[in-house]
């Protein structure tokens, strides 16, 4: 992904580059059409001679110089993504033809012009940022070279180009292919620092993913084997004392082989394989964990149906759910002292809603997630963030209904998106 950062912010940074070219013809336009139909004209050497030349003498040249040069620029610009884009990181031959294209304006309108200039830097900057350094240095020479080639053969404009290349049109042309050299080392610049941005990227999403992936690794430890040894630990304490000890002892084994299955799901999802079935039906899970959360508190808790029966869901949306009710569950009869708990499931109005309501006492005023997070109690914050994992909607607050005290979880889910998610 940040390799993918890194190229497009490259593409997008010569895309720039052709939009400035394109903004210094349109400025640098006018002038050169008036120089060369003016007095003292520039342009074709024999074209434009001392004094004012003929009516649109220089004219013509220019301007077609200028229209091919703003059309080539404007293709590529306006057909980026599709043609400029790709092909431009790919073929440099691409940026060799637009550098021989770009040359007509030096022909025509002078090196030591606006126009001019265009084709100097703008041709070295996008080496620069599309090949590194030893393309910014090969466009560099390459335009270095024609603008020797220009003054050389009398071409330079401004009056200074005459046959031969004499010292004015050395020192000009020295000029400019120095600036083609500066414009090629900005562009090396200039992908230096995008390689380095595109760098940092990649260090910020493997610091994201492996946060990302310390923070499931601490849900599922809380909500699965963290929770089920603390229950064993709880029956093996009471197994001394209880007046059925082989019934305690097979509780304490069911509690084990509980927290292995826990265990052995844990792994499978650090592995990246899929386990459990495909489809899981709420319903009957909700049921059996309800049971079992009665049989170990000793609290009435109670299952009903709350609208259609909710669909057959995919297990890895049904681990998240079902463990966020199972947390609910654990949190109600550890923290609240409620006298009865409610569990409903169903399809409300397209939204698929779990609901586990209690009468205790409710949470403490002013509980938020960053002071839960801040004191280490990681239960109401994990089930915030595996709601979030499965897009659905969580609610927890004081209950409603039928239980107006205490506290209810609340979870809803568009049904249209189980089978996505």
């Amino acid at each position: 992904m940040a390799v993918d950062v890194e190229t497009n912010a490259l593409r997008a940074m010569c895309r720039q580059v052709v939009g400035l070219r394109l903004a210094l013809i349109a400025l640098g336009t006018p002038y050169a059409l008036l120089g060369a139909g003016g007095e003292g004209g520039a342009g074709l050497a024999g074209l434009a001679a001392p004094g004012r030349a003929a009516p649109g003498g220089a004219v013509w040249p220019v301007g077609t110089a200028v229209l091919v040069t703003f059309l080539t620029s404007y293709a590529l610009f306006r057909n980026w993504e599709r043609l400029g884009g790709p092909l431009l990181l790919r073929h440099p031959t691409l940026l060799a033809a637009d550098a021989l294209v770009g040359s007509l304006l030096l022909v025509t309108a002078g090196p030591d012009s606006v126009l001019g200039y265009v084709g100097v830097c703008t041709t070295p900057l996008l080496a620069g940022l599309a090949y590194g350094p030893r393309g910014a240095a090969s466009f560099a020479c390459l335009q270095s070279l024609i603008v020797v080639t220009v003054y050389a053969a009398g071409l330079g404009g401004s009056g200074l180009g005459a046959p031969g290349m004499g010292a004015p049109g050395l020192g000009a042309s020295v000029l400019l292919a120095g600036l083609s050299v500066i414009a090629g080392g900005l562009g090396v610049t200039l992908r230096n620092l995008l390689s380095r941005y595109g760098a940092a990227a990649r260090a910020l999403a493997v610091a994201q993913a492996a946060q990302e992936e310390r923070a499931h690794l601490a849900r599922d430890l809380h909500d699965s084997v963290a929770k089920t040894l603390h229950g064993l630990a709880l029956q093996a304490d009471a197994l001394a004392e209880s007046p059925d000890p082989r019934g305690q002892a097979r509780a304490v084994a069911g509690a084990a082989r509980r927290a292995v299955e826990e265990s052995r799901e844990l792994l499978a999802g650090l592995r990246g394989v899929p386990y459990g079935g495909v489809k899981v039906d709420l319903t009957s899970e909700l049921t059996d964990r309800v049971r079992d959360f009665a049989r170990r508190s000793g609290i009435r808790t109670c299952y009903v149906d709350e609208g259609a029966a909710p669909p057959a869901v995919p297990s890895a949306v049904a681990g998240q759910l079902l463990t966020i009710a199972s947390e609910a569950l654990e949190n109600a009869g550890r923290h609240a002292r409620p006298t009865r708990v409610d569990v409903s499931a169903g399809v409300v109005e397209g939204l698929l809603r779990i609901s586990v309501r209690d009468d205790g006492r409710g949470l403490p005023p002013g509980t938020t997630l960053d002071g839960l997070r801040r004191t280490g109690h990681f239960g109401l914050v994990g089930m915030v963030e595996r709601a979030a994992g499965v897009g659905a909607r969580i609610r927890i607050g004081r209950g409603c209904g039928g239980l107006a005290r205490g506290t209810e979880v609340r979870l809803e889910l568009p049904v249209e998106g189980v089978a996505a998610r």
